[in-house]
């Protein structure tokens, strides 16, 4: 295993109109095995999404690959180092969207919210005219977010576009921010909001982790910048903070909530099978069955073997 942070994780996407996108999976998928990379890739005819990390050879070879590809060719990514490769496995899947939102004709190719790059976003999201929506799931919402930010409170993605159409609060002339982990989530939320009539509807260039990337904990002056707390990534880093060091949460493998040292001094927890987050949620077959998957990882590792069947990790926004 290489060490020193010598594994590149790369984060990309492109929406870009693929109508033969499957017939790209097979190649892609052999170039990822040759270059040595995992995680995980979604193609749709909307384009591509996923996270991949290997080593830097690796890496460049697989966005060479994929930037000789029609409607690739501007490709941006995002990356972050580890000591460690954060995924078990590699996967090209065929999906209906690249994220999902469930919306039809949502198309950011053709409409989308103003850009703002990072080192203007605390300007923006600072004027009380401006709303400002953090697009993520509750359990990314829980460990970090921008003051002053509004938490949809949902589950899924594709339960934004109710939430949205339920606030009395959002009218065609409202200032409208909204951001999310990478960039791709505000794509289409934007592209949804300005159909729905919404004039001004701004979003964070490169989500929070360009953020976190580019813009000081404090400025000259020895201000906090506008995050707090950690941003939920979808892979076994679980959380990174400022700078994108790895953070301090680790993940249950049963509900693959974030969870803290403190969660699991719980009576409640049990690596793999329960957290206080699931323990009341899951059943109690559900439990057997996470408690003899723990059973097998523990024999696996013990082996030195990785356990492919425990919790797999999965890239950065492919978790609707």
């Amino acid at each position: 295993m290489e060490s020193d942070n010598n594994i590149v994780i790369a984060a990309l996407y492109k929406f870009a109109p693929q109508p033969n996108f499957a017939d790209l999976r097979a190649p892609l998928l052999a170039c990822c095995e040759q270059a040595g990379t995992l995680g995980t890739l979604l193609l749709a005819s909307e384009g591509l999404n996923g996270t991949i990390a290997g080593s830097r050879e690796g890496i460049d070879a697989v966005l060479a690959h994929i930037r000789c590809l029609p409607g690739f060719e501007d490709l941006e990514h995002k990356e972050s180092f580890d000591t460690e490769n954060p995924f078990l496995r590699m996967k090209v899947r065929l999906k209906k969207e690249i994220v999902t939102m469930g919306v039809p004709g949502t198309d950011p190719t053709h409409i989308v919210g103003t850009y703002v790059d990072p080192q203007d976003w605390d300007a923006l999201i600072s004027d009380p005219d401006v709303i400002v929506i953090d697009t993520r799931n509750d359990y990314e919402v829980e460990i970090g977010t921008f003051k002053g930010a509004i938490d949809p409170d949902i589950k899924t993605f594709r339960e934004f576009p109710d939430w949205i159409r339920a606030r009395q609060d959002i009218k065609p002339e409202t200032k409208v921010a909204m951001f999310c982990t990478g960039g791709i989530r505000c794509e289409k939320s934007t592209a949804f909001l300005k159909e729905e009539g919404v004039q001004e509807v701004y979003h964070l260039k490169g989500g929070i982790l360009k953020y976190l990337e580019n813009v000081p904990a404090q400025d000259a002056n020895g201000n906090d910048n506008m995050w707090e707390g950690e941003c939920f990534v979808f892979d076994d880093r679980v959380s990174v903070g400022q700078d994108l060091v790895p953070g301090p949460y680790d993940m249950c493998h049963a509900c693959r909530h974030p969870i803290t040292d403190e969660d699991k001094e719980s009576d409640l927890y049990m690596a793999g099978v329960s957290c206080p987050k699931c323990h009341d949620v899951s059943s109690a077959d559900q439990k057997r069955r996470y408690q003899e998957r723990q059973k097998q990882m523990q024999l696996a590792k013990q082996r030195g073997e990785q356990h492919l069947g425990g919790h797999t990790p999965q890239s950065a926004e492919t978790r609707d």
